[in-house]
């Protein structure tokens, strides 16, 4: 097989710290901007204070070095707290619609603890009363209004892009005729191209149909779609296929924090090299429109409610190599080629090729034949979205002009399919009463994360069709139909049939390769060391 060549590629250790210096680096610039503005702040302060309260003959210049304590000490108390609250790491606080009352709350406490820290440094308050006065005023002002001004910047901005390309009809100038799906055999993909397909798109479709040709079934033979058998490592087979393509969707991957733990160093391969090798050949094709199926599993362990700006906190090899293939594809993008990152939440649903090893599948199915829904960790939150609204929205972003999605990450699902682990045993309960809830403790996952999916939904439209009730009733249905049977059959588990894979075709040698060959390149860039 004529695979990428891991040799030549950086690990996924190296843009996973890359990822963090980045975020540090914009930490830096948002520390280093809030100390400007206090420190204005303090010179208006010395301004109104020299003007009302120094001693006459006194300069300027004498009164500022008699109270340059004032901007030391306002930058020592209020960025630390800034940034402890959350203000730079976008804690649940800061990043609601309340932020600008959140703002002006932290700020004015940090302000009046400055002003108790000059009182037991020993200032005089009195004589300086204008100056604490003022300053603390306007640190308020300016803390605040920058960030008001931040927010309706980038929401007039947003609205102006859409009204400016979504007046009646015109999406349809952006929308691509040639579709170039790659993974769309699977879960997602399987749906995806019966919506293509629909709307008069020429798809080609490459995939190694793992999980034989049933998941496209109902489309097989359709005049509009070609088949590529081929595993989209194969650099021959997928720059034959960019041919003619006006748009490339990446769904290929393995999928799943145990699937991606049977082999780290094959997971590397198939998630991150592939993906660039992919990128790089759309790029040379000059296919401007590429989208990208990622995770919001990249949010890890976190209480906030979290947006695309928030910290990413991976707690998994799958989510790591998401996050190193989102980076790898958005450094990639310039005026011709502009990546679009779908960050899905946890899917749930029938489509082509159902899975049962998702939380809510898998929950259901055990309430039906097994009669017990046993949850783990159900404090733990999730954003639940059902698979045909995912592909609904890799058709939506299709449709979207490229400026409006181009370079852009959007999260994919609804706000009100936020719900705990706890919630969804309940919800199951409800449905089918008869089978007994089994609250447990944790089995490992540290996954905790409820998501804002405000942009999608403002910048491109997108709404779900589906709700969770919705698709736990057609789980249901479909076993009372008799259309699923064994549930714990390995065509419904990515980790069970890729261990089947690993066993019958020797995955686990090409594994150890790959994992020599990763090594090798990391000595070679000094991201490794021998001891």
């Amino acid at each position: 097989m004529n695979t990428w060549d891991a040799k030549s590629r950086p690990s996924l250790t190296f843009y996973c710290w890359e990822l963090r210096m980045k975020k540090s680096t914009e930490i830096a610039f948002r520390l280093f901007a809030d100390g400007v503005l206090l420190v204005l702040s303090s010179v208006f302060g010395m301004l109104v204070g020299f003007a009302f309260g120094a001693e006459p003959g006194k300069t300027f210049g004498a009164y500022a070095a008699e109270n340059v304590v004032s901007p030391i000490s306002l930058l020592a108390i209020c960025l630390p707290v800034f940034y402890f609250v959350g203000f730079y790491t976008k804690g649940r606080a800061y990043s609601t619609s309340y932020k600008p009352f959140f703002v002006a709350q932290v700020s004015a406490l940090a302000v009046l603890g400055w002003g108790f820290l000059l009182f037991m440094l020993g200032r005089n308050v009195e004589s300086s009363r204008s100056l604490v006065m003022s300053t603390g005023v306007m640190s308020v002002l300016l803390t605040v209004g920058a960030r008001i001004w931040s927010m309706v910047w980038v929401k007039v901005n947003q609205k102006s892009m859409v009204r400016s390309t979504a007046s009646a009809g015109a999406f349809d100038e952006y929308r691509p005729k040639s579709v170039l799906v790659i993974g769309g055999a699977g879960y997602i993909g399987s749906g995806l191209l019966k919506k293509l397909l629909d709307k008069g798109y020429r798809v080609r479709l490459v995939d190694a149909f793992m999980f034989g040709e049933e998941p496209i079934a109902q489309v097989a033979g359709h005049e509009n779609l070609e088949v590529v058998r081929a595993d989209f490592r194969q650099i021959d087979k997928i720059v034959e296929s960019m041919r003619g393509m006006d748009a490339v969707v990446h769904l290929g991957a393995i999928v799943g924090d145990p699937a991606c733990a049977l082999d780290e160093d094959f997971t590397i391969e198939v998630n991150l090299m592939a993906t660039q090798m992919i990128a790089e050949c759309a790029k040379g094709f000059g296919i401007q429109k590429f989208i990208f199926a990622s995770t919001c599993s990249v949010y890890g362990a976190s209480d906030e409610v979290l947006n695309e700006k928030s910290q990413l906190n991976p707690v998994s090899l799958y989510a790591r190599s998401k996050i190193a293939c989102e980076r790898v594809l958005l450094e990639m993008q310039d005026e011709k080629f502009r990546p679009t990152i779908l960050r899905f939440g946890t899917v749930f649903g029938l489509s082509g090729r159902t899975r049962f090893d998702l939380v809510v599948n898998l929950l259901t199915a055990k309430a039906i034949v097994d009669g017990k829904i046993t949850v783990f960790g159900e404090d733990q939150w999730r954003p639940f979205v059902h698979v045909d609204d995912a592909s609904l929205a890799v058709a939506t972003a299709l449709e979207a002009p490229l400026e409006v999605i181009g370079g852009q990450t959007f999260n994919v699902g609804a706000d009100e399919g936020n719900y705990t682990l706890g919630q969804v045993g309940r919800l199951i309960q409800k449905f089918v009463p008869t089978a007994e809830l089994i609250a447990s403790g944790s089995d490992g996952d540290r996954r905790n994360y409820r998501v804002d999916f405000s942009k999608i939904r403002n910048l491109i439209g997108f709404k779900t069709q589906w709700t969770l009730e919705m698709g736990v009733k057609q789980v249901i249905e479909a076993f009372e139909a008799g259309k699923v049977t064994d549930y714990n059959a390995p065509q419904y588990s990515n980790v069970k049939l890729l261990s089947e894979e690993a066993s019958s075709k020797g995955l686990q040698t090409e594994a150890q390769r790959l994992r020599n060959m990763v090594e090798e390149a990391a000595y070679d860039q000094g991201i490794l060391r021998t001891n």
